[in-house]
């Protein structure tokens, strides 16, 4: 198959319009997840700056070092199923 490279470039800019995202939109599920994700770790780091200043009180370091826990306890255990349901699609019969 031969290609003709003007018309490639021709129809991959007629078609990347549709690969952009749009504006106005905050993406998407995973998107906000790994947002709250990185808030949540934020919050531990500067609950523990806080602590190490005398700036935070020990039950609010205690209670943002569980939420972080938490959250990397579910980071894990997402990773863990992606990889998971990688390795099934790789055992398929192609």
């Amino acid at each position: 198959m031969i290609l003709n490279p003007s018309l490639v470039a021709e129809r991959y800019a007629a078609t990347r319009a549709a690969t952009q995202p749009q504006p106005g939109t905050e993406g998407g599920l995973a998107t906000q997840a790994l947002s709250d994700f990185a808030r949540t770790m934020a919050a531990g780091d500067q609950a523990a700056i806080g602590s190490m200043t005398g700036g935070t009180d020990p039950h609010a370091l205690v209670q943002a070092l569980a939420q972080t826990e938490l959250a990397i306890e579910t980071a894990v255990t997402v990773r863990n199923k992606v990889v998971e349901a990688y390795q099934e699609i790789l055992r398929m019969p192609v």
